[in-house]
């Protein structure tokens, strides 16, 4: 009786091992910490440290004797059906991938915590502006001058190239091709320098044995379920069809048309067949873009002047309008229904880019 129970843990234990070092084997090149490293530099995962939380992992901020800047630190919800998953995901992909605009893995902890429970973390680099979505729908206040901050036109457009230059690379840069799966506004991260990092890997897939530069790249194996948020999640993967790179494409115009209305596309408004995309389509972009877009740049968009001044004034408000009308267009042809209807990231990635050329012209009127 005990040789046997004593065998049964023996085995037990020798396939924890398997388990742990075949989803560890991705991060072998990463440097290592241990889990009381993690606990100090997050002050024992204080509240106070928390920067956020989402469906399988927590994210502190922390500090590494090691390390001359904070850190964020994700730890993940290993309880959750998937952590683990999530946790091999992000590993493989985060070493396989170097990009300014894609968040950097510093080192990472597999370790045990001090009740025995396996524990996993990732140490990434810290994004002091924190998400593209808080920014988008949470209005910052600045601490010394009080003032409101918002994300102005010239910034979202920036930020849009950013997400696009990442997505170029990933897709056609990346061997192999790697779709990230779950783009989102809470998943875009933001540097001191306003710079955008996309984040959160834990869904993504390389795409073993595809030309990359087919329109439309198929996995090996249909997907088990949606992949993704609801609102940014391609509308062929809730009919159980294949990840593709089209499937990014789609979740990056959905992020578009939310910067331009500040409208997520899981607002209330949103029913009986209207969604973000048939909302935009629909309207005049003129009724539809966020009022805090142009207020920079004219205090009353929209109204007649007269006067050589104001013919001057009218000519960069004009310009900057056209690029938010470029913008729509480019929002709603990425978000087009049809997987085959959306445009590659490479043509997108140019098109954005000559759309902030144009920005930058009209302000030189």
């Amino acid at each position: 009786m005990i040789l046997t129970a004593c065998s049964a843990l023996i085995i037990c234990k020798k396939r924890i091992h398997f388990k742990n070092s075949r989803l560890d084997q991705p991060c072998k090149e990463l440097k290592k910490i241990s889990y009381f490293d993690v606990a100090n530099a997050t002050n024992e995962f204080s509240s106070d440290n928390l920067v956020g939380s989402g469906q399988f992992g927590i994210v502190y901020k922390g500090t590494f004797k090691f390390e001359a800047h904070p850190v964020a630190v994700k730890v993940f919800k290993l309880d959750q059906l998937g952590a683990p998953k999530s946790f091999f995901a992000e590993c493989e992909a985060l070493r396989n991938t170097r990009h300014r605009n894609l968040i950097r893995v510093v080192s990472l902890c597999s370790s045990l915590d001090q009740m025995g429970n396996e524990f996993k973390a990732l140490i990434l680099e810290y994004m002091g502006n924190g998400t593209l979505e808080s920014w988008l729908h949470h209005p910052k206040v600045d601490t010394q001058s009080k003032m409101t901050r918002v994300l102005d036109l010239g910034s979202r457009i920036l930020v849009a190239v950013d997400i696009a230059a990442a997505l170029d690379y990933l897709h056609n840069w990346c061997r192999p091709p790697l779709v990230h799966c779950d783009l989102k506004p809470s998943n875009v991260l933001l540097d001191d320098d306003m710079v955008a990092h996309v984040s959160d890997f834990g869904l993504a897939k390389f795409l073993h044995g595809c030309d990359s530069s087919a329109r439309l790249l198929m996995s090996s194996t249909n997907i088990a379920g949606p992949r993704g948020s609801i609102g940014y999640i391609a509308p062929e993967y809730g009919m159980g069809l294949e990840i593709s790179t089209a499937g990014d494409v789609y979740s990056y115009g959905v992020i578009l048309l939310e910067m331009i209305t500040g409208k997520r596309p899981t607002d209330d408004i949103f029913t009986d067949g209207l969604n973000l995309h048939r909302f935009v389509e629909s309207a005049n972009v003129g009724e539809i873009q966020n009022s805090s877009l142009l207020a920079p740049y004219h205090d009353g968009v929209g109204e007649a002047r007269r006067g050589d001044s104001d013919c001057y004034e009218n000519r960069t408000i004009l310009g900057i309008r056209s690029c938010v009308e470029q913008l729509a267009e480019l929002g709603l042809k990425c978000s087009a229904d049809s997987p085959g209807d959306r445009p590659a990231i490479h043509r997108v990635y140019a098109e954005v880019v000559a759309i902030r050329e144009a920005f930058s012209s009209a302000l030189e009127f």
